[in-house]
């Protein structure tokens, strides 16, 4: 027993390492930068303020949070020379990368938060984790697929191209299907008007249903690649 409790307060300690090393600032930073931005043109053309508002303004901010860690992970421990070390640890798949990819989705549940006060703060009185808690679904969604994209490809560089389609993509079938639940851009509180409160209701919760399914569908899968020793080593 405590043997795994020291193994698994290493494990984290290395991934926490992982995460906030090489570019994760920057990308930080650029989140921020847009929020602010974002901010900024929502005084400028006096919209009509409100939490679907403050959500559409913090998705983006939340993409780039999500998206250096989950795209670079695999190369970076490629990069390192770590990946026969974890690929010599006994069930290496959920003692290292399942810890690193909810260690990834806690810390940018924490960001989202605080970007979220700061917009309830300056432009509109939201509950931050509430809004933190919706947004969480779609990053979580394409943060899990671009880990599952890297374990294909493995290059962080061009998991990244290959990534912006699929989100140019995914843009492309929002707005055909713009109030379905199918939609991973979804926002849950931008209410159609030729809808009633409870349609909307299950509308966002099978919504929500369908990105927690792709979720875990997406990480179970690149927990799999990951076995694959051959392919990586």
């Amino acid at each position: 027993m405590l043997n795994a409790i020291t193994l698994t307060g290493r494990i984290i300690r290395y991934n926490l390492k992982i995460i906030f090393a090489g570019r994760f600032i920057w990308f930080v930073l650029a989140a921020l930068a847009f929020y602010i931005f974002f901010m900024i043109i929502s005084v400028v053309e006096n919209l009509d303020l409100g939490i679907g508002v403050l959500y559409n303004q913090t998705f983006l901010p939340g993409i780039l949070l999500i998206f250096y860690p989950t795209v670079f992970g695999i190369q970076r421990d490629e990069d390192a020379r770590m990946l026969e070390t974890l690929f010599g640890i006994p069930d290496y798949r959920y003692k290292v990368w399942l810890v690193r990819i909810l260690l990834i989705f806690a810390l940018v549940f924490v960001l989202l938060i605080a970007f979220a006060g700061l917009g309830a703060y300056l432009l509109y009185p939201v509950d931050p984790i509430t809004l933190a808690a919706q947004l969480l679904f779609p990053i979580c969604f394409l943060g899990s697929l671009a880990f599952l994209v890297s374990t294909w490809i493995k290059n962080g560089n061009a998991t990244a191209v290959v990534m912006v389609l699929i989100g140019f993509t995914l843009t492309i079938f929002g707005d055909i299907l713009e109030d379905t639940y199918w939609n991973v851009f979804l926002n849950p509180f931008d209410t159609p008007r030729d809808f009633s409160e409870i349609a909307w209701q299950q509308v966002v919760w099978k919504n929500r249903v369908f990105l927690s399914v792709g979720t875990v569908v997406f990480i179970l899968a690149a927990l799999i690649n990951l076995q694959r020793r051959e392919r990586f080593v």
